[in-house]
Order: C-alpha cells, then sequence, then structure tokens
C-alpha cells in the first residue's frame, strides 16, 4: 500500500448493479475492464484502493441509474437497488458508505426514498445523474427532492449523463464516430451538467432552500473558471437581480473526479475556497493511482491537502 500522511476519501467512485443496467440499454464503447470493475464490489475494488492509499469510498450507481426509468417501475427499482447497496456498506462500514439512488420521474416518491435512505441506512445523500427521463430537474415540481435533501443535511451530487438526443445530433454526431467521447467526458457532459447547475442557481431553488448543497464533479464542470464573466453578465442592467457568485460559492462543492491538472484546481481554490473542494477518483473510468499522486503533489499547504482529502468530505457527509 502506497503510504499517505492524509485520511483519504474519494466521493465519485462508481458501481453497477445488475438489476438496474437491465432496464438500459449499455453504451457502446465501454471496455470490458470497465464493465467488470462496475460489477465488482469486493475483491478487485478494494486491491486497487488498497494499493493506491485510498481509504474509504463513497459508492454511487454509475449513469444514468434511475433517470431513465418509467414512473411505473422507478420507485420499486430505486428502492430495491439502495437496499443492495446498504448490504454492501454494512459490510465493509470502514472502506464504503453510500450516495443514493432515486426515482425522479417521481419527485415525492424521491424525495421520500431520500429520507429512508438516509434515516434507514445511513447513505450520505444522493446522486442524480443528468436530465430525468428529459427533463431538466430544475422545475419546480422536483423542488420536494431538494427541500428534503436541505432538511435532512445532506448534498445532491449532480453528475453528468448522456446529451439529450436533440442536443447530441445538433452539436456531436458530426464527430462521434471518429471520437465518440466528445458528447461525453470530453465536452458533452461538462456542457450538459453546467447548465443543468446553472438552471438550478437561476430558478430560485436557493433562495426557497438557502442551505441546499449540491455538489459537482470534475472540478465543477467548468463553472469556476467561467463564474466571473456568469456573475457579471448576469448583473447587468435590465433583468432580475441574482448573486450567482455568492449562490454557486455558498451552496456548491466541487470535487476533483477525472479532473488531475494543478491549474484548474488552483483556479477553484481562489475562486471558491479550499473548504469547497473534495477528492475524487471518478473509479473506475479513472485509475486510482494517479490522482492519489497528484493530490500529494499539488502546490497547497499541508493542511489544505488534508481538507481536500478527507476533512471536507467528513465535514459535508458527516462521516
Amino acid at each position: 500500500m502506497t503510504h499517505q500522511k492524509h485520511r483519504i476519501i474519494a466521493i465519485e467512485e462508481h458501481y453497477w448493479d445488475p438489476v438496474l443496467t437491465a432496464h438500459f440499454v449499455q453504451r457502446a464503447g465501454r471496455p470490458d475492464t470497465t464493465q467488470q470493475k462496475l460489477y465488482d464490489l469486493g475483491a478487485t475494488r478494494l486491491k486497487e484502493m488498497d494499493e493506491a492509499g485510498i481509504d474509504v469510498q463513497v459508492l454511487s450507481h454509475g449513469a444514468p441509474s434511475t433517470q431513465t426509468l418509467g414512473v411505473e417501475i422507478a420507485a420499486r427499482v430505486a428502492t430495491e437497488v439502495n437496499d443492495r447497496l446498504a448490504q454492501v456498506c454494512v459490510a465493509k462500514p470502514e472502506r464504503f458508505c453510500a450516495l443514493a439512488a432515486l426515482p425522479t420521474v417521481d419527485p415525492s416518491a424521491a424525495a421520500d426514498e431520500l429520507e429512508r435512505t438516509v434515516r434507514q441506512h445511513g447513505f450520505k445523500g444522493a446522486m442524480i445523474h443528468g436530465m430525468s427521463t428529459g427533463e431538466f430537474i430544475d422545475h419546480k415540481k422536483y423542488w420536494p427532492i431538494f427541500a428534503r435533501a436541505e432538511k435532512l443535511d445532506v448534498p445532491i451530487y449532480l453528475h453528468p449523463s448522456a446529451p439529450d438526443d436533440r442536443v447530441a445530433k445538433v452539436y456531436y454526431d458530426d464527430y462521434t464516430k471518429d471520437f465518440p467521447l466528445v458528447a461525453r467526458p470530453a465536452w458533452g457532459y461538462t456542457v450538459e451538467t453546467a447548465t443543468q447547475a446553472i438552471r438550478l442557481i437561476l430558478s430560485g431553488v436557493f433562495d426557497a432552500h438557502p442551505k441546499l448543497k449540491i455538489i459537482l464533479g470534475h472540478l465543477g464542470e467548468t463553472l469556476p473558471f467561467l463564474m466571473w464573466r456568469i456573475d457579471a453578465a448576469l448583473k447587468r442592467p435590465g433583468q432580475k437581480s441574482i448573486d450567482f457568485r455568492a449562490i454557486f460559492s455558498n451552496n456548491f462543492y466541487i470535487t476533483t473526479s477525472g479532473f488531475f491538472s494543478d491549474p484548474a484546481l488552483l483556479c477553484c481554490v481562489m475562486e471558491m475556497g479550499v473548504d469547497h473542494i473534495l477528492f475524487a477518483i471518478d473509479w473506475p473510468f479513472v485509475d486510482n493511482q494517479p490522482g492519489v499522486d497528484w493530490l500529494a503533489s499539488v502546490p497547497l499547504s499541508e493542511e489544505d491537502k488534508r481538507k481536500i482529502a478527507s476533512g471536507n468530505a467528513e465535514r459535508l457527509l458527516k462521516l
């Protein structure tokens, strides 16, 4: 095992539940080894954690999770999936904890499932992947989910999923044959998730629920870099008043998942402060060791590294 000075908690680490994945079409281009790791909740996962010195993984189902399920099955499937994940965490409580999958197509049931998993299983929040059956989740009908998250004082992690088919056709289809990942991690995921985060701020949900906490992966899906310009543009005359910077800096947390860059991290620290940045790998789509090695080498103080490695996650997720 690589010995680290700090406890390391990785908070965007994925798995697949075979009952859930049977409900959506497997994406082309996913390497067999990655799929095998997604279904592994035992020996391989723990071996790679130990080799890199990762103490805890916060487990979450991979995209599109339960966000594409129809209303007739979503609540039942989500409950079953979460109960199976809870068994994994109970078996290895020192190594695993979890974010719930929510049946967002039924917002009331999703809010109830969030509360059930937090109170019954000790889950640390929930992860939502992209749109809910083709809709952004800033619409008011989804606000019961955010109200319950605020009440429970747990975060909602907004994770990417594949772009809407209409967007993919116009933006990416010309190039996806040669560069299939341009519509996914290279660019498409970022556009969709950053758009969802901006829409959430514009929707007024943080006025209604000022203590709501949202997590974004991949160093905030470009938004820390763009914050000055977005904030300045939204403060120009002739439009509704909103303090984008204040909401993003106060209510959002970001993670290092799949993004191990010193300049990008330092931008985020300067824009948001180190207390809102948490460590993540994005396993198994990204290997553990490069992320751990990078965190050890970043040009920050040991105290700031400790906050990113585990301290901020311990505080936010009550670990």
